[in-house]
């Protein structure tokens, strides 16, 4: 099962920048997972796709959809705990 976090931002975004090393740690740990950040500035398609309205926002998804949403600064446990659910 192929399991990605989408990681929405923005440049200008205080909390996003926060969050970045929480999730570049995880990168590391989790190499089944593919990581994808998306500049919600240059992606504005995708981000109304997902319907993001705060950032951060971090989606998990699995072939299946969908598994957990996160809106503002996530720490590592929670993360872990829904890549867990998620089939990772």
């Amino acid at each position: 099962m192929s399991v990605t976090l989408k990681d929405f931002y923005a440049d200008w975004c205080g909390p996003c920048k926060t969050q970045d090393p929480i999730l570049e740690e995880l990168e590391e740990e989790w190499e089944s997972v593919s990581f994808e950040k998306i500049d919600v500035d240059e992606e504005q398609d995708i981000a109304n796709e997902y319907q993001v309205r705060s950032l951060p926002t971090l989606i998990i998804e699995n072939d299946d959809g969908i598994v957990e949403r996160f809106v503002g600064v996530t720490q590592a446990g929670d993360l872990e705990d829904a890549l867990e659910s998620a089939g990772a």
